[in-house]
């Protein structure tokens, strides 16, 4: 059976935008960049849970995301993230379920939002990533469009976000397209494509964001 794009998805992503006002206001950087004719993968950086309800509503595209497992213990968590267009993932792991339920979403032309380190950066620096956009991007032949987010470290709970309004600045690169590896990346390849990837996101941020991604490769 085909996944599919639920209402939840939709009245979700006007939700937040209706929600947000309150509480913090964001500003979106680089729309232009964005392919329309294809899928892409979103690859961002991560300081905070608010980070991808926000990313889903800032880009303009039909996009689903990857969320952590624990998530769907809590049957009504579950059915709000799950229809919201999220699919399950491990920590620290990538299987086979994993990419062949985003390889899914592919085909039906819908974008995929990832943040492949994994976890909240707890300095706002980032952290190493793991190779999982790189391996779905190399085996679908999908580009990578990196997102650098600065802002939503400051969230620290509702009350204080609404006195203090502070500002997300969402800010999209060019994407960057795989090499050909015919569907089969070594894991060579695989790791170099990942630190491409990363090092583009650090390109976007200010300095103080880029963590272990702050020298340039070479």
């Amino acid at each position: 059976m085909e996944p599919r794009i639920h209402w939840v998805y939709y009245f979700g992503r006007v939700l937040i935008r209706i929600l947000a006002a309150p509480f913090f206001w964001w500003v979106t950087r680089g729309r232009e960049n964005l392919p329309k004719e294809r899928p892409v993968i979103v690859a961002c950086n991560h300081l905070h849970i608010a980070d991808p309800p926000v990313m889903a509503a800032a880009i303009p595209l039909k996009c689903v995301l990857m969320a952590k497992e624990e998530l769907w213990d809590n049957w009504w968590s579950r059915y709000w993230v799950e229809n919201f267009g999220s699919f399950p993932v491990k920590r620290d792991t990538f299987d086979r379920k994993v990419i062949h339920m985003a390889e899914a979403w592919f085909k039906q032309g819908v974008s995929l939002i990832m943040f492949p380190e994994g976890a909240r950066s707890k300095t706002s620096g980032m952290n190493q990533a793991s190779p999982g956009a790189a391996l779905l991007a190399l085996r679908n032949n999908i580009p990578v469009v990196p997102v650098g987010i600065t802002g939503t470290q400051y969230i620290r709970n509702l009350k204080w976000a609404f006195f203090h309004h502070p500002k997300i600045i969402i800010t999209i690169g060019k994407p960057i397209y795989p090499p050909d590896c015919h569907g089969s990346p070594t894991k060579e390849q695989r790791n170099q494509f990942c630190d491409e990837i990363m090092y583009k996101i650090a390109e976007l941020l200010p300095p103080e964001y880029r963590g272990i991604y702050g020298k340039k490769q070479g």
